[in-house]
């Protein structure tokens, strides 16, 4: 039989449960109360197409929101403005479109779109090497005519009196001739770095399509004003993706005129990029922001899956193969083409067209993103487009679009919409709370139960949080809500020294099993 030493359990009757584990912790209230975000919907994508993406996810280890939201940017750019959806009388929308997706650094970004994008490079090279010989000729036709000309003014130039006026006239046209003698450019179907000049020139070299398709989000420094002097340029992104008509002007030229600019952006900026377009001067009021669809997948770095299952060559070439095609058989167009709906596919857009609406209102979902939602029905029907091009590659402008291929892109819109709600909340949010996000994550990612300050600091990225103090509006925040304590600070001992770092705890509800 065991005994008990009184002195040992003396006052133990007394001690409350903190005094034996610990404080206990109160519920945190959650940073963002929407809830994680959904992600992107793979199977709302073509089989051929969903495989890649779902692939290219797994063998990079990247989230597969990354590969999703470039797959519908690389059917847009191989449409290059080709088609258009006839949604309804006259509401018809063109079928490129704008994404950006937000990963911080390290998430392989340009491994994704190294491989989304290789046939379409593939398919611009072949576009260069078919086109030579045209190419060519036109430019030997232009050297001809410049040389006729310049020939024709030295006969004016040294004609008798009575032949002057003839041969002038003569030298006029053939000189006018040579001015206007065009040589077509070598086909382009991406750009990337390039300012908003050079893109409304391309734009009227490229029959008006091109495609911005970066795994950085320099263009928007471009836009906020990187080459003007500060001022924002953003015209041209405008009109490229409603399709309203651009004008050129050129020295000693007439203007040329782009009737429908098409405009497909696919990028991956950093989180930060993100946030801070919303600080452009006027990118708000003008409908630049309405313009994209945003993802904010959670990273996998830190958690990825050092083995993973390699792309299959056989998914690679189905979509090369498709991809190429589409690429290939639209550059050769020069009219543009228009899809319809089916009617059970109009009515699953209609459907959705009212559930869009009862949210716009005063105290609804979408109020906050009147402005972005505004745009959102129209991004389901250029989605559904591009859907259907997609899951008919060789003939889908003879048939229409169908109900389910419709409702698969209101799938996508829903994504969108919640991933919206987030980047508008994020870009209009007090910074402390952006910073909050920012700790968070990290302690979540890390699983960090406890830290000291001076730690968390060195951790996290110096372009967001430049000095220790920066970290101060943060953890206040983190602390309002229940996800971090400081722990007391321990007794003194002696004189002099660095005070100790704050020392602070993790709530276990942050970090799960660790």
């Amino acid at each position: 039989m065991t005994t008990h030493d009184p002195e040992l359990w003396a006052g133990f009757e007394e001690m409350s449960a903190e005094d034996v584990a610990g404080p206990v912790w109160d519920e945190p209230v959650p940073i963002n109360p929407r809830g994680p975000l959904p992600a992107f919907p793979i199977d709302a994508l073509p089989d051929w197409l969903g495989a890649m993406t779902a692939e290219v996810a797994e063998e990079t280890q990247t989230p597969v929101d990354l590969a999703g939201c470039l797959a519908l940017a690389v059917i847009g750019t191989a449409a290059g403005g080709r088609l258009t959806v006839n949604v309804r009388g006259q509401w018809s929308e063109p079928v490129n479109l704008y994404t950006a997706v937000a990963l911080p650094p390290g998430n392989r970004k340009s491994a994704v779109f190294g491989l989304m994008t290789k046939p379409l490079l593939a398919a611009e090279q072949a576009l260069i090497e078919l086109t030579a010989p045209q190419r060519a000729e036109a430019a030997a036709a232009a050297r001809i005519a410049k040389a006729a000309a310049e020939r024709a003014e030295k006969l004016a130039a040294n004609a008798e009196p009575d032949k002057v006026a003839d041969l002038t006239a003569s030298a006029v046209s053939l000189s006018d001739a040579a001015e206007r003698a065009v040589v077509p450019v070598e086909p382009q179907l991406i750009a990337d770095d390039i300012t908003a000049e050079s893109l409304t020139t391309l734009l009227a070299q490229q029959d008006g399509r091109i495609s911005i398709l970066s795994p950085e989000g320099e263009i928007f420094e471009i836009i906020a004003g990187r080459y003007s002097g500060g001022t924002p340029n953003m015209g041209i992104f405008l009109k490229g993706h409603a399709g309203d008509m651009a004008r050129v002007n050129r020295q000693a030229r007439d203007a040329q005129y782009i009737e429908n600019p098409a405009i497909t952006m696919g990028l991956a900026v950093q989180p930060a990029v993100l946030d801070a377009i919303g600080q452009i001067k006027g990118a708000d009021g003008r409908g630049l922001l309405a313009r994209f669809l945003y993802s904010k997948p959670e990273s996998l770095v830190g958690r990825r899956n050092l083995t993973p299952q390699l792309l299959s060559p056989d998914t690679a070439a189905t979509y090369a193969q498709n991809l190429g095609r589409l690429a290939l058989t639209l550059a050769a167009w020069t009219e543009t083409a228009t899809l319809t709906l089916a009617p059970e596919a109009d009515a699953v857009l209609l459907a959705y067209q009212r559930v869009t609406e009862s949210r716009l209102g005063k105290g609804g979902s979408l109020a906050t993103i009147i402005n972005w939602a505004s745009k959102r029905d129209g991004a389901v029907a250029r989605m559904a487009g591009l859907l259907h091009l997609a899951a008919h590659p060789e003939d889908a402008w003879d048939r229409p679009i169908g109900a389910e291929t419709m409702a698969a892109a209101t799938r996508l819109g829903d994504y969108f919409t919640a991933h919206a709600l987030d980047v508008f909340d994020a870009m209009g949010a007090d910074p402390a709370l952006a910073a909050a996000h920012t700790v968070l994550t990290h302690l979540r990612e890390t699983r960090t139960t406890a830290f000291t300050k001076r730690d968390l600091f060195r951790a996290m990225p110096r372009g967001e949080f430049p000095a220790m103090r920066d970290l101060d509006p943060a953890l206040s925040l983190l602390e309002e809500h229940g996800w971090v304590r400081q722990q007391p600070p321990p007794p003194r001992t002696g004189r002099g020294g660095r005070p100790p770092s704050p020392r602070y705890e993790t709530h276990p509800r942050a970090t799960p099993g660790a």
